[in-house]
C-alpha cells in the first residue's frame, strides 16, 4: 500500500503534508503535489494533514488512475521538503470538482 496525491490537490496545493513527511517523498508540480509511491512508507500521517482531503491510500477503490499519475510525475518533478505558500486562491478552489480536466499541468514547480 501506499498514499496518492489525488485532484483535489490542484490549484489548492496547501503543502502541510510535505512537513510531516518522515521520508521527503512529495514532488512539486505546477498546480498540485504528488507522492512517489516507492518511496513512502505507508505511515499515513501526511492524510489528516491535508485540508483539502486530497490524500489517500490506494487500497481505495477507482485510485488506480492516481497512482499511476503520482508515479509517473514524482520521476519528473523535483522533491520538496518544506511547506511553501499556498496559491493565493486555494480556498476558491477548495472542494471544487472536475479540477484534473480543468486545470493539470504537467510542468514541475520549483521543489524545495
Amino acid at each position: 500500500m501506499t498514499y496518492v496525491v489525488t485532484d483535489a490537490c490542484i490549484r489548492c496545493k496547501y503543502m502541510d503534508c510535505v512537513e510531516v513527511c518522515p521520508v521527503d517523498c512529495f514532488y512539486e508540480g505546477e498546480n498540485m503535489l504528488v507522492i512517489n509511491p516507492n518511496e513512502c512508507i505507508d505511515c499515513g500521517v501526511c492524510e489528516p494533514e491535508c485540508p483539502a482531503e486530497a490524500i489517500l491510500p490506494d487500497t481505495e477503490n477507482g485510485l488506480e488512475k492516481w497512482l499511476e499519475l503520482n508515479s509517473k510525475y514524482s520521476a519528473e518533478w523535483p522533491n520538496i521538503t518544506s511547506k511553501g505558500a499556498a496559491p493565493d486562491d486555494a480556498e476558491d478552489h477548495k472542494g471544487e470538482e472536475g479540477k484534473f480536466e480543468k486545470y493539470f499541468s504537467e510542468k514541475p514547480g520549483s521543489g524545495g
